[in-house]
Order: C-alpha cells, then structure tokens, then sequence
C-alpha cells in the first residue's frame, strides 16, 4: 500500500457563533463549510465539528461546543488570552494578488476592513481577524521563502535584524493590532 502524503489535514480552533464564522469563511474569505460531525453526551450537551474547505485538500475546523467539557467564560481568541500580540498566533494561506483582491472586496462590501496589508519582501500578506478574535492571513509569495536548513539553524541564535523592515499599512481603525 503506498503512503500517504504528508502535510496539514486541517486546523482547528474553537468558535463562539457557528453561523456568524460559516457566514465568515464562506461568504467573506470563500471556504465552503464541507463537513459537520456532531456528539452529544448523556448530560445534554453537544459539539459541531465544521469543516471548510480551503481548497487544496486542507481543511480550517471549528469546535461549536455546547456543554461539552469546555470552561466557564472560556474564548476562542488565542494571542491576546496568552498575553501575546493578536498577529503571533495565526493561520496563513496561500493566495495570490487577485485572491487578495476578491477578499478584499467582499470585506468592503461587509462593511469590514482588513487588519492590516504587509509587505514582508519575500511575501505579501493581508491579515484579517475573524469573529472568533482569529486572526488569518492571505499570503501570496513575491517571490517566497527560499529554503536554506544550514542558514535557518545558523540564525536559531541571533538577535539582530536579518531582513529589511515590513511596509505595513495600517487601515484607520480602533482595534487595529498596533494598539
């Protein structure tokens, strides 16, 4: 039997509102939902498992949970809770600038703004935050990373800056991540 391929199978991370981060990554971003497992337990409790479809085999997932094992109060934001700047921990795709683009444009048409726009040198990245205080990002290569292992290990300890500045621009919002 041959093997199977490596790689990301899907993501997951909680959710608040299931209809208000279909709406989101369907109708804004442009993942189809594909798949919803459900449990239940014996005290009445439930959880959806939602699948969307990034498009190449990948899936982003939420847990919808309903008295099933979480904590009071609990969030589904994962930076700011921990204490870390909202862009640290993130998910990243792949797009290029018509992606970019269509996103955008959606966005607007939402009445959304996106976070930020950041050109890094080696990628160009749009980030947006989702209802769940997630914050994604559409990145699309120019021209993209160039894989060098010996460097990569060389640089594990060093502290001074080895690429030129990000240009960020800032769209004129409250909860923009510079604040």
């Amino acid at each position: 039997m041959p093997s199977q391929p490596t790689g990301v199978h899907h993501i997951a991370y909680a959710c608040r509102d299931i209809e208000e981060t279909t709406r989101f990554y369907e109708d804004i971003i442009g993942f189809p939902l594909v798949h919803v497992v459900i449990d239940s337990n014996d005290d009445g409790g439930f959880m959806r498992h939602a699948f969307f479809d990034t498009g190449d085999t990948t899936y982003l997932a939420f847990f919808d949970m309903h008295d099933f094992g979480e904590k009071e109060g609990w969030t589904p934001k994962v930076s700011g809770v921990n204490g870390l700047p909202l862009w640290v921990t993130h998910i990243a795709f792949r797009a290029d600038e018509a992606r970019q683009d269509e996103v955008k444009s959606r966005l607007e048409r939402a009445k959304l703004k996106p976070l930020m726009e950041v050109d890094h040198g080696w990628c160009h990245s749009l980030y947006i935050k989702d209802p769940n205080g997630i914050m994604i990002e559409l990145c699309r290569d120019t021209p993209g990373l160039t894989p060098d292992p010996k460097l990569a290990h060389s640089r594990l300890g060093d502290t001074v800056r080895t690429e030129p500045p990000a240009k960020i621009i800032l769209p004129d919002q409250p909860d923009r991540p510079d604040r």
